[in-house]
């Protein structure tokens, strides 16, 4: 049977260190990223007429985005704040059992987009939590996003790749798990057959399904009737 326990299994704390340096770099270069190229947007864009990037399937125009991606939930920004603020605080939660580089670059991606939004929350006006987001990317007029957005639908992809190799936030793979409880009952398995088929058991033994051995029982059983018949005859 395996004796690995939880706390056996979870990463190092000089490995977490590590990774949370490695998501704090990502965090980082994602925010700036994000903020310098709406600086940039905010400059060169400010007129208000498109240019054109890739032709006209990608186009550079700047706008306003009061709601989230797709201009979903204009009238609600507050509640967008919100719902950024509660990403933030998972991405926290999740990150202290950091034990993945991939999930961590990940989750640093998420971090970065998500306080690069939320700081035009509050410094683009109208403020207070209800600034609006600058979008100055337009992908042939179905909706117009930013830098953080691409990094949001990136570390998406990240995860769900991630979810499909079964690699967990701790770095442990669960289809590797499965197959370490799949040998231990095989194993056990084993080991239970091995026992019952040991030609040292006495008589007596129950079988598997907990029925009297019969197979070991003598022939010379003096209480049977057939017996007792042969030992009056000969007396």
């Amino acid at each position: 049977m395996s004796t690995t326990t939880a706390e056996e299994t979870r990463p190092r704390a000089d490995r977490r260190k590590r990774l949370f340096v490695v998501l704090g770099v990502v965090a980082v270069l994602a925010y700036l990223s994000d903020q310098l190229t709406k600086m940039v947007a905010l400059d060169v864009l400010g007129d208000g007429e498109p240019r054109p990037f890739i032709g006209q399937l990608i186009r550079f125009k700047l706008i306003g985005n009061p709601g989230a991606a797709l201009s979903l939930g204009a009238g609600n920004t507050w509640v967008m704040t919100g719902i950024a603020l509660a990403v933030l605080v998972a991405i926290i939660v999740v990150a202290r059992q950091l034990g993945s580089r991939a999930w961590a670059i990940a989750l640093g991606l998420l971090l970065g987009a998500a306080i690069g939004n939320l700081t035009d929350r509050f410094v683009r006006p109208p403020g207070g939590g209800q600034g609006h987001v600058v979008d100055f990317i337009d992908y042939n007029r179905w909706f117009i996003g930013n830098v953080a957005d691409i990094w949001i639908v990136s570390a998406a992809g990240l995860i769900v790749v991630l979810a499909m190799l079964g690699i967990g936030v701790d770095g442990r793979r669960d289809h590797g798990r499965s197959r370490a409880a799949t040998a231990d009952e095989d194993t056990s398995r084993h080991e239970t057959q091995d026992h019952l088929n040991d030609p040292r058991r006495g008589t007596g033994q129950t079988t598997r399904n907990d029925e009297a051995d019969m197979s070991t029982q003598t022939d010379d059983a003096s209480g049977t009737p057939e017996r007792r018949r042969q030992e009056g005859d000969h007396a």
